[in-house]
């Protein structure tokens, strides 16, 4: 794409030629991914239960303190759950699900910031949050009253590794992160864990009972309320993810933070 005005050079801000990818990654835009890249298959969308948390990887705890709230967020290695060394993000296989982006922490400080304000009121409320890695906005959510925080991740490494020992490191009455008995949640909400590709992740999230037949849900169950409250932070690196994304939210969605 380029810009002309006469008596000036030609300013070139993209190359005009189609060899998309590699000027991208030159530019410093790897994240604008070139649709005629080959992906493996998307990992098939499940639940993970908290009795699946591993016990096999090491995990350690440390403290964030978030405008005055204290929240536990674990480390894990890379290259012990997905045996890769040095990398955030492999497409298709890896989505950087392990790695701490500072944008989740800014989004658990806008979310104390509504409530503090009054715009926001999370007691009894449905939540999501995507591509959730540590989890800690829906941990934070869980901790202010919502009902249901349903996490979701690409990656059920993730789930199994960080996002659940999170969650058990953060609302257990006795911390004890790898606990396959969640009986001791210090909250009433429902917890419910998620891995798969946005393009099908939204085929296996809970349904509840309305009027409205919704093709979507299992078999012998009808539409989904959705959700109240969607949460997502640093989770878009790819444009040929937003249709999918798009998708998710209009099928899930009644109010999106980002």
């Amino acid at each position: 794409m380029a810009a002309k005005q006469s008596g000036l050079d030609s300013f070139f801000l993209f190359s005009s030629s189609s060899s998309s990818l590699d000027d991208k990654t030159q530019l410093g835009l790897g994240f604008l991914d070139s649709s005629k890249k080959s992906l493996p298959p998307p990992p098939p969308s499940i639940e993970v239960l908290p009795s699946e948390v591993s016990s096999s990887v090491t995990y350690t705890v440390d403290p964030v303190n978030l405008s005055g709230r204290t929240l536990l967020k674990g480390r894990v290695s890379t290259q012990e759950v997905f045996h890769l060394s040095n990398s955030d993000l492999v497409p298709g296989k890896y989505e950087g699900g392990l790695k701490l982006w500072e944008g989740s922490l800014d989004l658990v400080k806008t979310l104390q910031s509504e409530i503090q304000d009054g715009q926001l009121l999370l007691t009894g409320k449905r939540v999501l949050e995507r591509g959730c890695g540590h989890g800690l906005p829906g941990i934070f959510t869980g901790l202010e009253g919502a009902a249901v925080i349903h996490f979701q991740d690409f990656n059920a490494e993730v789930l199994r590794c960080l996002t659940i020992p999170n969650v058990n490191a953060n609302l257990l009455k006795k911390s004890q992160p790898l606990a396959t008995d969640v009986s001791g949640w210090n909250t009433d909400a429902e917890f419910h864990f998620f891995a798969g590709d946005w393009s099908e992740v939204h085929q296996i999230l809970p349904c509840v009972h309305t009027n409205e037949k919704d093709h979507n849900c299992s078999p012998g169950l009808v539409q989904s309320v959705g959700y109240d409250v969607i949460l997502m932070a640093e989770t878009v690196y790819s444009i040929s993810a937003l249709p999918h994304l798009y998708e998710l939210i209009k099928k899930r969605r009644s109010i999106t933070l980002e």
